[in-house]
């Protein structure tokens, strides 16, 4: 079979954690796969590496183009680069939420905004967003992280009925914890607090703990390919244990429960 036959799948962040897995399960699935990374990442399994970096929207374009040169199309985008951040959102300059949002929301956008004129002269094409549990339920000492997914959120259910009428379906993929090094390269606030010190270094106790206890990446690999092959895709597919079981107390719960809920979690008092 021509190589341009094969399905073609993009993924951002693709040089380590749930991006390099992903990349892994949907090259074995049959898809010509292209992920890109910051730094240059040698290519291995069949997976094409290409440098990108998500802020810059010449070096998407180049990537985005670097690709139809070498297929003639794109099927299916997965957005996973991203960067974290935990300390209290007053711990952070503005400057620095920005850069936050600059990756995790607006490296989407331009993403998405090169891969799509592709996808609708093609009358076809899945996009998956890697959102977080964070997207949709408070996350105290990780506020402007839970904004940048809150805003993933917003944007990609608003995106996708925009696009089906074209053939395109946008569908969010929300892990919970997963035992990646994410939680290791999180950034620290830019102007820290002292009177924040304390409860900032239990949230990372915290963290450290519910990554190590997390789903494996492959957990989430297996949520993204599905929500990139159903014929008929759900809006948001929860990915582990733990996302579903908030997704459920979330939706059902009283806020009051649920409230009470989240601060005995995070080890917060309850009040």
């Amino acid at each position: 079979m021509n190589s341009k036959e094969h399905a073609v799948a993009l993924i951002t962040g693709a040089s380590s954690g749930i991006g390099l897995v992903t990349a892994k399960a949907l090259q074995q699935a049959g898809y010509r796969v292209f992920g890109t990374s910051r730094k240059t990442a040698a290519c291995a399994d069949g997976i094409t590496m290409l440098n990108c970096d998500v802020t810059d929207e010449a070096s998407v374009n180049n990537m985005v183009t670097e690709v139809l040169q070498q297929t003639g199309r794109i099927d299916l985008l997965v957005n996973n680069a991203g960067v974290g951040l935990l300390g209290g959102a007053e711990e952070s300059s503005t400057a620095q939420a920005q850069a936050l949002f600059d990756v995790n929301v607006f490296g989407i956008t331009r993403v998405t905004n090169a891969v799509l004129p592709t996808m609708r002269n093609q009358g076809k094409g899945r996009i998956v967003n890697i959102s977080s549990a964070l997207g949709f339920i408070p996350a105290p000492y990780n506020a402007l992280y839970a904004a940048t997914k809150h805003a993933v959120e917003g944007y990609s259910e608003s995106l996708d009925h925009e696009l089906r009428s074209f053939g395109i379906r946008v569908v969010l993929v929300e892990p919970g914890y997963t035992r990646t090094a994410f939680e290791a390269s999180l950034t620290k606030p830019d102007q820290p607090l002292e009177v924040y010190d304390s409860v900032r270094a239990g949230m990372e106790v915290v963290m450290r703990n519910g990554v190590n206890a997390g789903d494996a990446a492959d957990v989430v690999a297996d949520a993204v390919l599905k929500a990139a092959t159903a014929t008929v895709p759900k809006r948001r597919y929860t990915a582990g244990k733990q996302a579903s079981q908030v997704r459920f107390l979330r939706r059902f719960l009283p806020e009051a429960l649920v409230d009470k809920s989240l601060r005995k979690f995070n080890q917060l008092p309850i009040a």
